[in-house]
C-alpha cells in the first residue's frame, strides 16, 4: 500500500508558463523524492503598462509518495 502526500508551491518564470512548471518541478525534486504529478492551480502573470507581459507565475500542487 503507498501513501501520496501533496504540498502546493509557487514558481515563476520570465519565458513562459510552462518553463515555470518545469522551473517549480526541478527545485522540488531537489528536497522531494518519488514526484508523481502536479497540477497547475493558479496562473498569474506581472505586466508592464502597455500589457507585455513580463514575468508568468504558477501555483503548483505536487503530489509525491511517501515510502
Amino acid at each position: 500500500m503507498s501513501v501520496a502526500k501533496i504540498i502546493e508551491l509557487n514558481a515563476s518564470s520570465n519565458t513562459s508558463m510552462e518553463d515555470a512548471v518545469r522551473v517549480g518541478l526541478k527545485k522540488c525534486s531537489e528536497s522531494v523524492k518519488n514526484i508523481k504529478g502536479a497540477w497547475v492551480n493558479e496562473i498569474k502573470v506581472v505586466t508592464e503598462d502597455d500589457g507585455t507581459v513580463t514575468e508568468w507565475r504558477v501555483n503548483l500542487r505536487v503530489s509525491f509518495v511517501v515510502s
